[in-house]
């Protein structure tokens, strides 16, 4: 990882060369690149992908040719190929580690870098002629040289060395031109240390002055090292295998370009410590320390779901940070006891948050300035929300930001500036989440549009880390292009029965009922295509605005992958062509099976700490996609693979076209009774009562569908032979239907009874299967809920 050569006082040294970096202040400044940081492979490679990502979003999706990744600190195991770039008036440091063999100590003086300078006006065409080379190199030999008005040059005047030690010296220049500048060496005086011993009572260290010269006692003689690089080795071409060939090593030779912006990042209220899916608002300081204006500044990150800097219609001047210390980081309204636990709804643009074509990874976040330009010497505070890792442990989060000047220059086009935050995250709380049918219709448009049961169960996974008292679900919402939560339904009919399941302590568990409906006709309009639909059910007294920041840009981020890869339905039914291809058949199926409904938890948890009582806040989300399965907000486990024999298997043939499962094929058909739910009747005057029963169904599909309904009852047990044996079905027992697309079509039925109890009419077997499908066979839908009524005798 060091470069070594030898001088001829036998004083090994290697080095390193840092292009200039802010230094640290009074803040919690960004971490961005030190000398005393290693060389990381894996992690360079990261922060190469990283500035790629930037610039192909700056460039409209590519990469340029000539694009060179920025690296601020040059050894040996980075790419040395190319000159690297400085900024004029910026300072270079070159670290050298000085070796002493010896076993006497040894003192250099006068300690500074050699340089040629060859001055270039890179905004201005070459007219051929050449300027003169600059250097300090001739009068090195004697005395120290400053060229203050082209090469700034750092002098250490003294550096101590013991016996057989090595130690690190950080050399400093300072360019004051621009052009091509070459360090060629080190030079200083090379003396040695008198005897500690005492001379006539005098202590010989007394005689040394502090500028670093040294008294007669001592001896010194003017000393210089070249600094020769030598290149990688070429392996690429035949020739090159054959013989022992090195490339150009250009660490020595940066290229000192025009002035550039310069940007420094301190963070305010920055936790290093959050529960999983916590929301926390910190800030972040901007500052332009060059004499050069600045604009483009985006941040990209690996981990997009982890902050935001809210949307792009939020006002660009925020409270500070110690008005708002208390306060919550939702936008929230006081809601009455009367809106409990009924939904409000609002439309939101993917737009508004950094969602589109342009970004479809939403790793890159434009950072919003006050005329997109920050001034040289001017700052900005802007506040940036920040949301716990779903997973609990150790997480190192890589932020780069990206920043170009207001004149463009032909050696540099951007910066870059690095920062690394290490965040430990705890648990919070676990959510999983099934949708199901409902078998009722509340009005005529509700079965087209669908009707659905929303289960979600809330478990108190913490325990009591981080001095978590107990939590309590607040809000659940909903985000969706084609469904909203309606309402939740409560047993109890109690709002004081919702906000005490909402309380959960320790390992305490909790399950939550919802209706969803798919959207109004008028909020599918052309005017919301493309839009979300958010809706908030709030189980308390405050209602959190969950269609703004920094709710919805959560949502967005942690959400954004899962959409992608769903296909969205569009407002019409498709046309289906009578002849089926396999394809056609399972996307119809899937499309009947799919919903595309997004569940947010909002939370928030009482904390003791320093017997004080903190309140934090959160989100979790879970996104719905099939009838039926279980999702869960916590990745699942891998289980870890279990050792198994080796065993030769022939391959296996290509696999044939995936078909509908009968899993799948007995989500086509929606069936709901209609009747009254109790029913007199005098048997003494008349031995048979009939009841009239409205058997409804729906075609969830966007395809025809042929449908049996065999009203004949299948007694398979003792008990449903007690249940069925005295009502029968009056009319035909079985009836042939065809339903189009989404059609929905009533079925009048007379149920007869002979005498008085209670009976359930769910006994209807539905068969269907999706018209000019000749080779596939009807498949059972599934069994609606039981359909009790009770017939009383008068």
């Amino acid at each position: 990882s060091k470069c070594r050569c030898t001088c001829h006082a036998q004083i090994a040294s290697s080095l390193f060369i840092l292009i200039y970096f802010p230094p640290a202040g009074v803040k919690q400044a960004a971490t961005h690149v030190s000398l005393d940081q290693e060389f990381d492979r894996d992690l360079s490679q990261q922060w190469k992908e990283l500035e790629e990502q930037v610039v192909a979003i700056v460039n409209r999706g590519a990469v340029p040719v000539n694009f060179q990744p920025t690296q601020y600190c040059l050894n040996s195991q980075t790419d040395n190929l190319r000159f690297p770039m400085a900024v004029v008036e910026e300072p270079i440091i070159v670290e050298v580690v000085f070796k002493n063999p010896l076993k006497v100590p040894l003192v250099l003086t006068d300690l500074s870098l050699l340089w040629k300078f060859q001055p270039k006006d890179f905004c201005r065409l070459q007219n051929g002629e050449a300027k003169e080379v600059i250097s300090n190199e001739k009068d090195a030999h004697m005395k120290p040289m400053v060229k203050n008005d082209v090469i700034g040059t750092e002098v250490i005047p003294e550096f101590n060395m013991s016996h057989e030690e090595t130690k690190v010296a950080r050399l400093k220049l300072f360019p004051h031109q621009t052009g091509e500048l070459h360090i060629l060496g080190v030079v200083y005086n090379l003396g040695t240390i008198p005897s500690p011993n005492m001379v006539d009572g005098i202590d010989s260290f007394a005689g040394i002055q502090t500028e670093g010269n040294l008294t007669s006692n001592g001896m010194s003689v003017r000393g210089r090292q070249d600094l020769e690089i030598q290149g990688p080795r070429l392996n690429n071409t035949k020739e090159e295998k054959t013989s022992v060939k090195h490339g150009p090593d250009r660490r020595l030779d940066p290229v000192i370009t025009p002035p550039m912006p310069l940007l420094e990042v301190f963070f305010i209220n920055f936790p290093t410590g959050l529960l999983c899916g916590e929301i926390r608002k910190a800030y972040v300081e901007f500052v332009n320390v060059s004499k050069v204006p600045l604009n483009a500044l985006k941040v990209v990150s690996k981990h997009p779901e982890f902050f935001t800097f809210g949307s792009h219609s939020a006002p660009l001047t925020p409270l500070s940070p110690t008005a708002s210390e208390n306060c919550s980081a939702y936008k929230t309204v006081v809601s009455d006891s009367s809106s409990a636990c009924t939904a409000t709804t609002s439309l939101v643009s993917p737009v508004d948050f950094g969602v589109g074509c342009d970004n479809p990874g939403l790793g890159v976040v434009d950072i919003p300035l006050p005329d997109s330009v920050l001034l040289p010497g001017t700052s900005i505070q802007l506040p940036m929300w920040l949301r716990g890792p779903d997973k609990e442990g150790v997480h190192e989060i890589n932020f780069l930001f990206y920043y170009k000047s207001t004149e463009s220059t032909s050696k540099l086009s951007h910066r870059v500036l690095r920062h690394t935050a290490v965040i430990c995250t705890s648990r919070s709380l676990s959510v999983r989440a099934t949708v199901c049918r409902s078998n009722t219709f509340q009005d005529d448009d509700d079965g087209r549009n669908g009707n659905m049961l929303v289960f979600v169960d809330v478990e108190n996974i913490n325990t009591n880390e981080a001095g978590v008292r107990e939590f309590h679900i607040v809000q659940v919402s909903s985000s969706s292009k084609h469904w909203r939560l309606q309402k939740c339904i409560n047993p109890c009919e109690d709002k004081v029965c919702v906000l005490t399941d909402a309380k959960l302590s320790s390992r305490e568990r909790g399950k939550l009922c919802f209706r969803a409906t798919k959207c109004k006709s008028q909020e599918a309009t052309s005017s919301a295509l493309g839009k979300y639909t958010f809706t908030d059910i709030n189980l308390g007294n405050e209602q959190i605005i969950s269609a703004t920041t920094p709710c919805a840009d959560f949502f967005f981020r942690s959400c954004q992958s899962t959409e992608s890869k769903k296909t969205v339905l569009s407002g019409q039914p498709a046309h289906v062509s009578s002849r089926w291809q396999s394809n056609d058949v399972t996307k119809v199926v899937r499309n009947c099976n799919e919903v595309d409904l997004n569940i947010i938890v909002l939370w928030k948890a009482y904390v003791v700490e320093d017997n004080k009582q903190l309140i934090l806040e959160g989100q979790l989300h879970v996104a719905l996609q099939t009838i039926g399965n279980e999702v869960c907000s916590l990745s699942q486990k891998q289980e870890a693979q279990e050792m198994v024999l080796l065993k030769f298997i022939r391959p296996e043939q290509p696999p044939s076209l995936a078909r509908p499962s009968m899993e799948q094929l007995s989500h086509l058909i929606k069936t709901s009774l209609r009747y009254p739910e109790s029913y007199d009747h005098p048997f003494l005057q008349k031995s048979l009562c009939m009841v009239p029963v409205t058997l409804t169904l729906s075609n969830c599909s966007l395809a025809g569908v042929d449908v049996i309904i065999d009203l004949r009852h299948k007694a398979t047990s003792p008990e449903t032979l007690e249940v069925h044996g005295s009502f029968t079905w009056l009319g035909k027992t079985q009836y042939k239907l065809q339903l189009k697309a989404q059609e929905i079509q009533k079925l009048q039925l007379k149920a007869c009874f002979i005498h008085a109890g209670v009976y359930n009419l769910g006994t209807p077997r539905v068969f269907a299967k999706l018209t000019d499908q000749g080779s596939m066979c009807e498949t059972s839908q599934q069994n609606s809920m039981p359909a009790l009524i009770i017939i009383n005798s008068v």
